[in-house]
């Protein structure tokens, strides 16, 4: 079933407490408000973030809600400017939205590789997934936020606890982060486009060095942490992932036209994953859980939708 449709690409869905989501829209800036299932409500335009770069991969990403949304009205947006990419917080006023405050700045920005997927983790930290910006040196340079996952505080600081003294990176050596999850044991899950060869799921830990440039997929060299999985680029290219209800991971694959489930296990280590949707609806960029149902966005471009499914349509329980 289709709750939108005639989307410009559209790239993150957020749940809001009360039900209802916002979804983003990457190549018009939109963000959509779409109402709580069964209340009977529409669909409508929320506003619209001020991007200035949408050629390629640019334009509005990730949004995020926090956990005190309810007392703070406030989410979090990744979107792209002609000069960066960078992370602002938006008043949400009945269903409109107030004017952004820049909370991180000078993020690489390029015509692909931007990542852009962002959430808060179980510490109440926002985490941010990023890209080289096509400029694969980046990933290993510790003094570039571009090829990084990130964590920082609601006002754009480096979080404490972070591995490199006051740096927001949290981990590094990444191409092109797009999804981020945690599990029930509050572990964080990313997954990232590859070039060529091997896209990934990745187990992230603190510090940790993930090797691209130097290597893609598993490698087997200690001084790299290797993929807990890892696909052909024909059968992934990853975007968005969530934990399902059932405890597995589900990720949204682009090239790949699918959905794919993982079961993961408690030593870090994945059981076979299985595709579902494969070729059904096309490219699919995120995927949650919404009352009960497997809610996926489309790319394919023209008439991109939000599609609300039966869970057995994923693999889910």
């Amino acid at each position: 079933m289709a709750l939108l449709s005639g989307l410009d690409v559209p790239w993150s869905i957020a749940v809001l407490p009360d039900g209802s989501s916002l979804v983003s829209v990457r190549n018009t800036g939109e963000v959509r408000h779409v109402p709580k299932p069964g209340s009977g409500g529409q669909a409508t335009v929320a506003g619209t973030l001020p991007i200035t770069r949408t050629a390629g991969e640019g334009g509005l990403l990730g949004l995020a809600v926090p956990e005190d949304f309810e007392a703070n009205p406030v989410f979090y947006a990744y979107y792209s400017t002609e000069s960066d990419n960078r992370i602002a917080a938006v008043p949400w006023r009945d269903g409109t939205l107030g004017e952004p405050q820049v909370i991180l700045d000078g993020i690489p920005m390029g015509r692909n590789h931007n990542g852009g997927r962002i959430a808060f983790g179980p510490d109440g930290y926002l985490y941010a997934g990023t890209g080289d910006a096509g400029a694969t040196s980046l990933s290993q340079n510790l003094g570039s936020l571009g090829g990084k996952i990130l964590r920082i505080t609601p006002e754009g600081k480096a979080a404490p606890g972070n591995p490199f003294g006051g740096s927001p990176i949290w981990s590094y050596g990444h191409r092109n982060v797009q999804g981020l999850a945690w599990d029930s044991q509050k572990r964080l899950w990313a997954s990232e486009f590859g070039a060529n060869t091997w896209d990934e799921l990745n187990l992230i830990k603190p510090g940790d060095n993930y090797g691209w440039p130097e290597v893609e997929g598993v490698a087997e060299n200690p001084d790299f942490v290797d993929p807990v999985v890892q696909w052909p680029t024909s059968e992934a290219s990853p975007s968005g992932i969530t934990v399902g209800p059932d405890g597995a991971v589900y990720l949204a694959a682009l090239r790949g036209q699918s959905v794919w489930r993982v079961p993961v296990k408690a030593d870090g280590t994945a059981g076979t994953p299985t595709r579902h949707l494969e070729g059904i609806y096309g490219r699919v960029r995120d995927i949650r859980f919404v009352d009960g149902r497997a809610w996926i966005l489309t790319n394919n471009g023209s008439d991109d939708r939000l599609m609300s499914l039966p869970l057995s349509d994923v693999g889910a329980t």
